[in-house]
């Protein structure tokens, strides 16, 4: 940088010295530097300066900078800027720059002062400048000031990104360079020169235009002249990228022009349902795929009719067509003519909704109207729908997609109880793999006979022991062992329960059949789902099983929900009696949960019923009253049934239950499923929690 003696000087003067490369990074700093900073040499050596300057100074700063290339004045005479140390803390600085000619080619010198015997007098004016040179440095768009002397008086970073500006450009303050150098990127230098010339002729003159790169980037102009108190001092030259903007713009254009196109064409394709008229399926992909492309919201409402079979099989399949133009009809009439309705086959109906804010009205007016009465052929039916609702998401999506979301949203909407719509939520879709792979990972399990058998004991109110015991079907799953709350659901879904419920049935046959043999009051429980007894030769493998085993048929009990009586076109009525005429008893499970238990009860062909842990978990002390939990209780022992109350979990609870009369009792008080190779564990548990009964006083 200099002689020996020359670094010796700066190093020892009272006055902050640094030196600054043509970019701003610090390549010199003296030791008042790094007191009047607070900052170590060797964290400012090859730093940018900004570090040392606030944020309302540093545009300005870099202004002054430039306009020393030019040979100004501006920089050499002492000007007060804003300074900040390392601890954050803001100071008043005095500086002086100047450039000097170094072995890497040409710096600036600086020196800086502590400014704070220093009035600040015109505190309007730094806040002034620290508003514009915010402005200029958050916006988006590329900004160049030029005053009347040609001088540049504001620039921001995105207008040196725009154009690939070096910042020796900027600091030369040539605006002719400027233009030259703005002119070469452009596919027509000289329409822009020619504009250049006529706003630098009319300085009052504003100009809007479009500018083309070679590069193939589009960019827009905005000139005005710069006013102070109504007096022009200068222009704003403003520039704007709206690349993607056109493109998108174009790219849309160019859709709509090859849709209007297709039109005739789509028309002799026949891409209309031949039934309804409406569009088909290839019609709507297009149309959706049409819409994606365009920045607007796109909406997605796909939609069938429940029990639209019914209406096949009770009217024949011409009034089914006659229901399904008369929905196709009402479908057109919610949506307008700024929708696309089409019926991808069947009773399933899609509508497209382009530019719409207000999916939810149009949801909520299809399944208010699609659910009034229709006459069909003399007959009053009421169409019923579940609809699920898809919206494009920000992220890039194809029509498939935005189908596939609709669809799962349409079943959410038939398990949230039909006539409803429903809007896709991403965690369906991540419900949707999930179930999958439950499913997958079942079927493995039940092909290599990986599903076990865990045992509950229950225990007699009047002989104190254990009489019964449940099988409830267990599986381990990725590590941990899966309860058949987790996994049944999955199983009747696929299919799969059925071929569970055997397995559990044998093996709990196979491996209680000796226990059962030692006593025959003694029985074996097992769950029974509805979906087993809607095949015609359940009963009969049931049977087949016992016989197999050695099981005594008296020594079954079967234990179902009320919902399987609900369904009165299946078998379960008469499998039930089927099995009872064999000696097996029926459980009601649950009871107390279903719709009309106690008004059913005596209809029904059980012979116990279990009253659900809901009921059970209310009593604390042993001494609340609960009419509705005795009731029921009574009511089933005064039609000659047989009462056994489960999720017993205290004593107080056992003692009450036994006092009002439950033959048999359940739950983690006497034990906890156990597998096989536990079961005597469960028996002994058992026995110690009826020892420690006796101790427990009688309730008030």
């Amino acid at each position: 940088m200099g002689t020996g003696i020359e670094e010796s000087l700066l190093e020892q003067g009272p006055d902050a010295y640094l030196l600054l490369t043509a970019d701003g990074t610090i390549a010199f700093v003296n030791a008042a530097a790094e007191r009047l900073f607070g900052y170590p040499r060797e964290q400012l050596l090859g730093v940018g300066h900004n570090i040392l300057l606030s944020e309302d100074e540093r545009g300005g700063f870099l202004r002054v900078f430039g306009r020393l290339g030019r040979g100004s004045d501006a920089g050499r005479r002492p000007f007060a800027a804003a300074g900040r140390r390392r601890d954050g803390s803001e100071l008043p600085l005095e500086i002086t720059c100047s450039l000097v000619t170094v072995d890497a080619g040409t710096a600036m010198a600086v020196a800086v002062r502590d400014g704070s015997h220093r009035e600040d007098t015109d505190s309007g004016r730094r806040l002034a400048v620290s508003l514009l040179d915010a402005t200029l440095e958050t916006t988006a768009d590329g900004i160049v000031v030029v005053s009347n002397e040609g001088l540049i008086t504001g620039v921001n970073d995105q207008y040196l990104k725009l154009w690939g500006m070096p910042p020796e450009l900027i600091a030369a303050e040539d605006p002719t360079a400027l233009v030259t150098f703005i002119a070469q990127q452009l596919l027509d230098p000289d329409d822009f020169l020619q504009k250049v010339t006529e706003l630098h002729a009319d300085r009052g003159k504003q100009s809007h235009d479009v500018l083309e790169f070679i590069d193939g980037r589009t960019v827009e102009l905005y000139s005005r002249p710069q006013k102070v108190a109504d007096e022009i001092v200068g222009r704003i030259w403003n520039f704007r990228d709206i690349t993607t903007r056109q493109r998108a713009q174009d790219q849309a254009r160019r859709a709509m022009d090859e849709l209007a196109e297709q039109t005739d064409k789509l028309k002799e394709l026949a891409f209309q349902d031949p039934l309804t008229g409406l569009a088909n399926r290839m019609l709507f992909n297009e149309r959706a795929a049409a819409a994606l492309l365009t920045p607007g919201p796109v909406h997605v409402l796909l939609l069938d009719l429940d029990d639209f079979k019914e209406v096949n099989d009770v009217l024949g399949h011409h009034a089914g067509d006659e229901m399904l133009v008369e929905v196709s009809r009402r479908l057109q009439k919610c949506v307008g003519p700024h929708g696309t309705v089409a019926r991808l086959g069947g009773d399933e109906f899609v509508v497209l909704l382009v530019d719409c804010n207000d999916s939810d009205t149009v949801a909520q007016r299809i399944v208010a109207t699609l659910n009034a009465p229709v006459s069909i052929e003399g007959t009053l039916m009421r169409p019923g729908l579940s609809l699920g609702v898809a919206s494009r998401g920000p992220g890039t999506m194809t029509s498939s997609e935005l189908l596939r979301q609709a669809d799962l949203a349409m079943y959410a909407a038939k398990e949230a109880g039909k006539n409803c719509y429903v809007h896709f939520r991403p965690e369906m879709l991540a419900a949707l793999l999930e179930r999958t792979q439950l499913t997958a990972g079942l079927r493995r399990a039940v092909e290599l006979g990986q599903i076990n058998v865990h045992y509950q004991p229950v225990v007699s109110s009047e002989q104190l022991e254990v009489v019964q015991f449940e099988a409830l079907a267990r599986w381990q799953w990725e590590g941990r062992l899966m309860p058949p709350d987790q996994f049944i659901q999955t199983a009747e879904r696929s299919g799969l329960i059925r071929d569970i419920g055997a397995e559990v049935l044998r093996r709990s046959c196979t491996e209680l059949q000796p226990w059962l043999a030692e006593d025959p009051r003694r029985t074996l429980a097992v769950n029974v789902s509805g979906v087993q007894l809607q095949h015609p030769d359940f009963a009969e493998r049931v049977l087949d099983i016992a016989a197999w085993s050695g099981v005594d048929p008296h020594q079954l009990v079967l234990e179902v929900t009320e919902s399987v009586f609900f369904d009165a076109q299946c078998h379960v009525i008469t499998q039930l009696v089927t099995l009872r005429g064999a000696g097996v008893r029926v459980a009601l499970d649950d009871f107390g949960t279903g719709y009309s238990s106690l008004g059913r009860l005596q209809e029904l062909p059980v012979d116990i019923v279990k009253i659900d842990k809901s009921f059970v978990s209310m009593l604390r002390t042993g001494t609340e009253k609960l009419p509705i939990l005795t009731s029921m209780i009574h009511m089933a022992l005064s039609l000659g049934l047989k009462v056994t109350a489960e999720g017993i979990e205290t004593p107080e609870q056992a003692r009450y239950l036994m006092d009002h009369g439950c033959d048999a009792l359940q739950g983690f008080l006497f034990s906890r499923p156990e597998p096989e190779a536990r079961r005597e564990l469960g028996i002994r548990n058992s026995l110690a929690a009826i020892a420690a009964l006796e101790s427990v006083p009688l309730p008030a």
